[in-house]
């Protein structure tokens, strides 16, 4: 079983409105033969807390554009690590620090990494 065409719209969208509110660090895990509950994880990295909810808002509102609404969002009043749950897809906005010390990558790092085809502006 692979993600399927729908999680992989939305992962891509998801990542090109992450760039395009600066986000960086983007990756993506398609997990669908791991988990049940969703097919794609995809991570990224905000700088600082105001960071991180432009990065969420700028998602939410892209993703909104594909008819999408998060079923579950956790962490939006910390603004260190926002999830948003689209089912198929789920997104962590992490803080840098957050990032560093949970290190997402390690535990998924042997699910097949999907190309996001977005150009990360530093």
């Amino acid at each position: 079983m692979t993600a399927t065409e729908r999680a992989l719209e939305l992962t891509r969208a998801a990542a090109t409105a992450a760039v395009d509110k600066l986000g960086t660090d983007l990756v993506a895990y398609d997990v669908s033969e791991q988990l049940a509950i969703t097919d794609v994880f995809l991570v990224i990295t905000a700088s600082n807390e105001r960071q991180v909810g432009a990065v969420v808002d700028g998602i939410e509102e892209s993703l909104r554009g594909h008819d999408a609404k998060p079923v579950r969002r956790e962490g939006h009043r910390e603004q260190r690590w926002v999830l948003l749950d689209y089912l198929d897809l789920v997104v962590h906005v992490q803080h840098a620090e957050e990032r560093r010390f949970y290190a997402l990558e390690r535990l998924w790092r042997d699910c097949p990494e999907i190309k996001l085809g977005v150009d990360e502006r530093r």
